[in-house]
């Protein structure tokens, strides 16, 4: 899923930003400059909306933020939890297939990594990297 959340940056005393995302409880994080902060502030929202959809829990709508006083600003933060995923879920799963045995006996031979081969050929026919 594709989302956009308001996030508030306030500029650190000892330099860079810290960054609040009111909408979602919890979610803070900071960087050591502007663009650090605006990739921290897009991974900890892409984190936090990716552990809420695994429990299946409700994603709170994006507010809009009127203004904040100054220095500190409002910038909306863009967060892809598909991508997040892809990038950050990589737990193996067990899965149980069936071959003829005579291709599993040439296989083992042939010291195949089942596995690799799987995950290769599943990529290739999903067209994923």
């Amino acid at each position: 899923m594709k989302y956009a959340y308001p996030a508030i940056f306030t500029p650190a005393a000892e330099g860079g930003y810290d960054v609040k995302v009111p909408d979602l409880p919890g979610c803070r994080t900071c960087g050591d400059d502007l663009a650090d902060a605006i990739f921290m502030a897009e991974d900890a929202i892409s984190m936090w909306l990716w552990a809420a959809e695994n429990k299946n829990e409700v994603i709170p709508a994006a507010t809009v933020l009127q203004s904040v006083e100054a220095p500190r600003f409002i910038n909306y933060v863009y967060a892809d939890t598909d991508a997040y995923r892809k990038k950050n879920d990589a737990r193996a799963v067990k899965k149980t297939l069936s071959i003829p045995s005579w291709l599993n006996t040439m296989a083992e031979e042939a010291g195949v990594n089942f596995s690799q081969i799987l995950q290769e050929a599943l990529k290739a026919r999903l067209g994923v990297q």
